[in-house]
């Protein structure tokens, strides 16, 4: 005979509704895990002057901490204002927010937002306790000391016509089509006037030497600058593959180019890509998820010791 604690079926666990959820959440595991106390800030030996000035106007010294960057992960509950109420946390206390992401989880009813940006380890420490203590905040977490992989995707429309032409492209319009073409209608004539106007521009983008007309390179016939042209787009694709990238879209004076890859890697890429002449880029801004540590069994740890104990005034020299 099995009691009524036994035939009863499971309960569900509680649904995710509202921001109650997560100050429940907080409250339960707060009294389980309190936080460490705060950092304490490095101050410099003040002078009499100091002194007195920080007795009669109240003005401590600024802290000697060094900024840098920091990287907070904030899983927040999916509904309106928990952006605008974050961002107005941390304009109050006066950062720059270099890079925001904001997406949803595969919980229906969270989401993560990847924020980026630069202050000393106390003040954002402060920041970040502020910011947990909003009703909407599940967790805050701060992975500046953590191993994670960190990805930025990044779209550029980069042109293909030369670097003469950039400046015009720029005033063509939202095709980025130089001013002087023709209007596309589509027709085979129009598009000889455009490879003649193309030739013309090539022509006329070229500068004499200043010693003379020896180095002024001859003009250029339609099928020259067509084949300029698309030299210039085999080097952009080519730089892209090296990074890792590849081209989304061509067109008849540009391509754009997707990428993805840490915030260094897409800014050394940029650098790359600006001779060529960019007209546009898009960048989504830093998103980071943590390593998972791999356990290690007790014979490497026991090599890795043998490793450091290893005196190396007994190796042989090289």
């Amino acid at each position: 005979m099995l009691s009524d604690s036994e035939s009863a079926p499971p309960k569900p666990p509680p649904s995710i509704d509202d921001s109650t959820s997560a100050l429940d959440y907080k409250r339960r595991t707060t009294l389980q895990h309190r936080p460490p106390p705060l950092p304490t800030m490095d101050l410099r030996p003040r002078s009499a002057e100091e002194a007195v000035t920080n007795i009669l106007y109240n003005t401590p010294p600024p802290s000697l901490q060094p900024f840098k960057t920091h990287v907070l992960n904030c899983l927040v509950q999916n509904e309106p204002g928990v952006l605008s109420r974050v961002a107005g946390i941390l304009a109050g206390r006066g950062f720059n927010i270099d890079s925001l992401v904001v997406c949803r989880t595969e919980i229906r009813d969270l989401s993560r937002m990847c924020i980026v940006l630069r202050g000393q380890d106390g003040v954002i420490e402060q920041a970040r306790r502020q910011l947990e203590d909003l009703v909407p905040v599940w967790a805050v977490l701060d992975y500046t000391d953590t191993h994670c992989i960190e990805r930025e995707l990044l779209l550029v429309k980069v042109s293909i016509l030369g670097p003469e032409y950039i400046e015009e492209q720029l005033q063509g319009g939202p095709t980025h089509e130089p001013r002087r073409f023709p209007p596309t209608t589509g027709t085979d004539e129009d598009k000889l006037q455009r490879e003649m106007a193309l030739a013309q521009h090539f022509e006329h983008g070229a500068h004499p030497h200043p010693e003379g007309d020896a180095h002024t390179p001859p003009p250029l016939t339609p099928t020259q600058a067509l084949h300029l042209r698309s030299d210039n787009m085999n080097a952009v694709a080519t730089l892209s593959k090296q990074f890792g990238g590849r081209i989304v879209d061509v067109s008849e004076n540009s391509v754009i180019v997707e990428m993805s890859g840490k915030t260094k890697r897409v800014e050394a890429f940029l650098a790359l890509l600006k001779p060529f002449g960019v007209l546009e880029a898009a960048r989504t801004g830093l998103m980071v998820m943590p390593r998972t540590p791999i356990t290690r069994s007790p014979e490497d740890d026991d090599d890795a010791d043998a490793v450091d104990a290893l005196d190396a005034s007994l190796l042989p020299p090289g």
